[in-house]
């Protein structure tokens, strides 16, 4: 897992690089950007009370994917320890147990520590995880296509 999560940051390094070559002096909102991708990802997974609704869980997933890459950039702007420490850190939290299995309260949850705090939190991101049913694996996968396509972009 660390080998992946080290993966994923030298990938988003390179892309935030690509986005702007100063990014880290830019002062970016990353929590921003974060709490508004939990929006959208509530409208998919639902919360109309009034109205019958069935979790996207694909598009839930690619929101969460989303997230992941602002979490990455967060992280990776506070510049604090190396890129192999941080790894390691991400790791450990992400490897903290969690007892969610209530998605809208673990996502309720994560947005409001997000919005306080100003931050990611790769352990309350671990809490989405879990409750949604996307596997590590499959957000490792799902973030190699995702910064693929994102280069995509930048480029064209």
């Amino acid at each position: 897992m660390k080998q992946q999560i080290l993966t994923m940051l030298e990938m988003q390094e390179k892309m935030n690089q690509r986005v702007h070559p100063d990014w880290r002096n830019q002062g970016f909102e990353w929590y921003r950007a974060i709490w508004v991708e939990c929006a959208e990802l509530m409208d998919h997974y639902g919360w109309k009370w009034w109205k019958k609704q069935t979790p996207d869980m694909d598009q839930v997933h690619l929101e969460l994917i989303d997230i992941w890459h602002f979490g990455l950039s967060y992280l990776l702007s506070s510049g604090r320890v190396s890129l192999d420490e941080l790894a390691a850190q991400v790791e450990n939290e992400l490897s903290e147990p969690a007892d969610a299995d209530d998605f809208r309260a673990a996502l309720e949850c994560f947005t409001e520590w997000t919005l306080t705090h100003r931050a990611f939190k790769p352990a309350w991101f671990g809490h989405l995880l879990q409750a949604s049913g996307l596997s590590f694996d499959d957000l490792f996968t799902g973030y190699i296509g995702k910064n693929v396509l994102n280069f995509f972009r930048q480029d064209h």
